[in-house]
């Protein structure tokens, strides 16, 4: 595993323990509505949403829980990479062909992490992303893992991740300290709200902190109780 596993590679670090708070924060996000799956996007692309969705996959799974993680980014996808894996078959072959389940999905990757890759990038992802043969098989899996969590492209580039947040549970935006500008956040939110989807909140990636190290702030507006935050602090 590559050093962007931090919670894997480094499971006492400030960083694998801001993403143990994450978790922590999603699943308590809503008391009244099933969180299962959770779609990972940005605004921009190379604001390390893919290490975000791969990470918290790894709390998840850690926690006790039967994860799925998909690699929904067919523009550039990058968790066969970061895991190691073939990508020759993937989310592409299994929305197509579910019966090929067995063959697709890389089961236990670690304990109770399964997960989907890419598969080859079709010629029109959005369309097969949003297609009555991917909401049918989302069906399926639901029944099967405690959390699905979707890596998908960023919202200012193509619609993708704002056809899959409508069949989420919730969203999670990523951004990079120092790099994404407020305006590119606020679009990107605007963009979730047109198609209803759930903002669970912001992930603020590559904060410096005095030792070089980094954390990641996670907030979310509770319907009920209003704005909540939380800090992953050394």
């Amino acid at each position: 595993m590559r050093d962007f596993l931090v919670t894997l590679t480094d499971s006492k670090s400030v960083a694998a323990e801001a993403y143990r708070t994450l978790r922590t924060n999603i699943q308590f996000s809503s008391f009244d509505e099933e969180m299962k799956v959770i779609t990972v996007t940005s605004s921009r692309p190379s604001e390390g949403k893919s290490t975000v969705a791969c990470n918290m996959a790894v709390t998840f799974a850690e926690n006790g829980n039967r994860v799925l993680l998909i690699d929904a980014d067919l523009r550039r996808p990058t968790v066969h990479k970061k895991f190691k894996l073939p990508n020759s078959l993937g989310i592409v072959n299994l929305i197509l062909e579910p019966d090929r389940r067995s063959e697709i999905v890389h089961e236990d990757v670690i304990e109770g992490l399964d997960i989907v890759t890419s598969g080859a990038i079709p010629p029109n992802p959005s369309e097969l992303l949003g297609s009555k043969r991917n909401r049918a098989l989302l069906s399926r899996l639901r029944e099967d893992y405690d959390t699905i969590i979707l890596d998908t492209p960023p919202l200012l580039a193509v619609t993708d991740a704002q056809v899959l947040t409508t069949i989420s549970d919730g969203t999670i935006i990523v951004a990079q300290h120092g790099v994404t500008k407020k305006d590119e956040i606020l679009q990107a939110k605007g963009l979730l709200e047109k198609v209803k989807g759930n903002i669970l909140g912001v992930v603020l990636s590559q904060i410096p902190v005095d030792d070089n190290s980094y954390y990641y702030y996670y907030s979310y507006e509770e319907k009920k109780t209003g704005r909540k935050d939380r800090r992953a602090k050394k």
